[in-house]
């Protein structure tokens, strides 16, 4: 049996352009131009998109891990959704987005030939929920295509082994790393860090990882630079892809 290979963008930030299996999948749109976004932690963007939304086309499939924060979905990411096919998300952000498809942990849809799982996230601490909001990661599997985890603003290592121990065939991770933090939990940080991130590998096999959401926004307390050092030392550069913006690569 021939496993496809799946091709991959970065737009920036956590904004990834998937084809995978006939569809075209983004996850976290954002497409705005540098700035400020004031809230209860003012955010700073300081690169725009690499590829504009027309270059990108039609979403068939937006995997949305949570609407409650400018550097997942900003302004543009927001409009592009109306103009999308499917967008999944959080029963929370479908309470607040009209069309917008809810699903809690381990629920399964069905777009095209893909079937995606939502998977558990913790945006920060145990408990952060109250403050950071509820976030989802998603698993995607179709015939004959790599088993995909796309891990959204997850910062918990032990949910990751939860999710590996239940989808233990995972072929490609998609990881949002970068160390974010607004200073909300001190020193704790709200997404994957360096080494929480090799973690993450160690947990998931052989799986090949990708990194995003680790640049382009000044909340990001760790470099893409730092992250790939310590898999060099933990002996998983082979694993290791840290795409390029704007250009495709293959993954599978």
């Amino acid at each position: 049996m021939t496993i496809q290979t799946i091709d991959a963008r970065l737009i920036g930030g956590p904004t990834l352009q998937l084809r995978y299996v006939g569809l075209n999948i983004l996850t976290d749109p954002t497409f705005d131009e540098p700035g400020a976004y004031p809230g209860g932690a003012t955010l700073y963007k300081t690169r725009g998109p690499a590829v504009s939304s027309d270059e990108v086309g039609r979403a068939d499939l937006v995997l949305l891990s949570h609407d409650q924060h400018f550097d997942n979905l900003d302004h543009s990411g927001r409009a592009l959704l109306q103009e999308s096919g499917v967008v999944l998300s959080t029963p929370d952000a479908a309470e607040r987005i009209p069309g917008v498809i809810g699903l809690t942990p381990w629920q399964t849809i069905s777009v095209g030939d893909v079937h995606v799982t939502a998977v558990p996230a913790l945006h920060g601490p145990e408990g952060a929920e109250a403050l950071s909001g509820v976030v989802t990661g998603f698993v995607l599997r179709a015939a004959d295509a790599p088993v995909v985890y796309v891990s959204g603003d997850n910062a918990s290592v032990d949910l990751v082994s939860e999710i590996a121990d239940r989808v233990p065939d995972i072929d490609v991770a998609i990881l949002f790393a970068g160390a974010a933090n607004v200073g909300r939990f001190g020193d704790i940080d709200l997404t994957l860090n360096a080494r929480t991130a090799v973690q993450t590998a160690q947990r998931l096999g052989e799986a090949r990882i990708v990194v995003v959401h680790a640049e382009d926004w000044e909340h990001f307390s760790e470099t893409p630079e730092r992250l790939a050092t310590q898999f060099r030392r933990a002996g998983l550069t082979d694993r290791l892809t840290i795409p390029v913006r704007g250009e495709w690569f293959a993954i599978g």
